[in-house]
């Protein structure tokens, strides 16, 4: 017996100092810094790299956390659904009176449950939304110097589970997030580092990370099926294309206008062929094939100059036909549309990620009672435009049933007509 307490002895001092030696080799010690400027700046950089604005409006989050937690994050409505087991609670997280457990699998304390899914909550959220998190209230900034670039340290003086806690995030040079080192109060060793490297564009265009790698013990936290939605615009969007007889656009063949009596189309839409004019030049442009387009000038085909025209008449074509059409593109792949308040209403935001001649614009739809587009606020960085407005009036019915504008109107004065709009099959 005495031998197996002498065996036991040793074990448990070898393991203490096991664990001693892992403490000291692995626990660094908080690092200091500074506050000001330039901590906020670099702050200001993560939230660009990480499409803050898009985070800002988007309306709906979904994940889970090591598949036991399950989340449906109403963000803009403050309401979060929280699963796990057979257990189903509906947090208000601005209200929290209001909240209510919706399914038990036992019969514990109702409080008990919701504060298992604050608790929840607080820490798993965290760790999908933890950078956008760096200018809340209680949040200080500071500017460290790490492996010889500069890394942001944020320490949260208040709020959620546990105050005091501080991350120390290393950065790429874009200002994207790569892992943060961590001193918390429920972790032992001081600098733990977490990845934060594998990052998905959402359908709202906010960037959010998938998984995370704990180092020194090689553990993942796996988020899953990230997700992002904005129902309430895409809602606003579906009312505009009823109001605009979309379905009738859809099985509309060709097009007619012209702009600002200067060009003039048509649009074969089923074939996606125009025929583009302007001074002297006529092209039957192939948007998607452009090699197989044809130029005439006055009435002439030829080859002389033929590619410049080819691209210009494209260019134009990209443009005008977005004056005239632009509502009936709001479901169209790469773009992302999301509320804003304008004019003390909600307005559309549709921002374009690709397509067109300047992807990265967007434009802040105003709409009238009936979900009738009456004007737009133009944010074109390529031209310096920032909520520049002109109006969408004089909508016309057209043959084929759809409606089309005939005339915008800039806050200068200048009117741009559309000419004759014709729709038709």
């Amino acid at each position: 017996m005495k031998k197996l307490l002498k065996i036991l002895g040793i074990t448990v001092a070898m393991l203490a100092i096991g664990i001693a030696i892992f403490y000291v080799v692995n626990n660094e010690s908080l690092p200091t810094g500074v506050q000001g400027k330039e901590a906020d700046a670099l702050a200001s950089k993560m939230l660009t790299a990480l499409n803050a604005e898009a985070y800002n409006q988007t309306e709906v989050l979904e994940w889970s956390f090591r598949g036991q937690h399950f989340y449906k994050w109403y963000k803009s409505k403050h309401i979060v659904e929280v699963s796990w087991d057979d257990n189903l609670v509906k947090l208000d997280t601005k209200n929290q009176e209001n909240s209510k457990v919706l399914k038990s699998n036992n019969s514990n304390d109702n409080q008990q449950l919701i504060k298992i899914a604050t608790d929840y909550f607080n820490n798993d959220s965290f760790w999908l939304v933890a950078p956008f998190k760096i200018f809340d209230n209680g949040v200080e900034r500071r500017i460290v110097k790490y492996n010889q670039k500069d890394a942001l340290l944020v320490t949260y003086t208040s709020g959620g589970t546990t105050p005091g806690d501080s991350y120390l995030w290393i950065l790429d040079e874009n200002g994207l997030p790569t892992s943060f080192k961590m001193w918390v109060s429920i972790i032992p060793i001081g600098g733990l580092e977490a990845s934060w490297n594998d990052w998905t564009t959402t359908a709202t265009g906010v960037k959010l990370p998938t998984k995370h790698k704990i180092s020194i013990i090689n553990r993942y936290l796996d988020l899953g099926t990230v997700k992002t939605s904005n129902p309430k615009a895409d809602e606003i969007a579906k009312n505009i294309l009823q109001k605009i007889n979309h379905a009738a656009y859809q099985k509309t063949r060709y097009l007619e206008w012209s702009f600002g009596g200067r060009r003039s189309f048509k649009w074969d839409k089923q074939q996606h062929i125009v025929e583009v004019s302007w001074d002297k030049n006529n092209v039957i442009l192939y948007p998607n094939q452009l090699e197989k387009s044809i130029l005439f000038v006055n009435g002439v085909e030829t080859s002389e100059n033929k590619d410049k025209l080819v691209k210009k008449a494209e260019a134009i074509f990209n443009n005008d036909s977005f004056w005239l059409v632009a509502p009936h593109k709001l479901f169209e792949s790469g773009i992302i549309r999301s509320v804003v308040k304008r004019e003390g209403k909600n307005a559309l935001k549709v921002k374009y990620t690709a397509g067109g001649s300047t992807p990265g614009d967007s434009y802040i739809w105003i709409l009238n009672e009936d979900y009738l587009p009456v004007k737009y606020l133009m944010n074109v960085p390529s031209m310096k435009m920032n909520e520049v407005p002109a109006t969408w009036e004089d909508w016309v019915t057209t043959e084929s049933g759809t409606l089309l504008p005939k005339n915008h109107t800039f806050s200068s004065g200048r009117k741009l007509s559309m000419g004759d709009v014709k729709a038709y099959n």
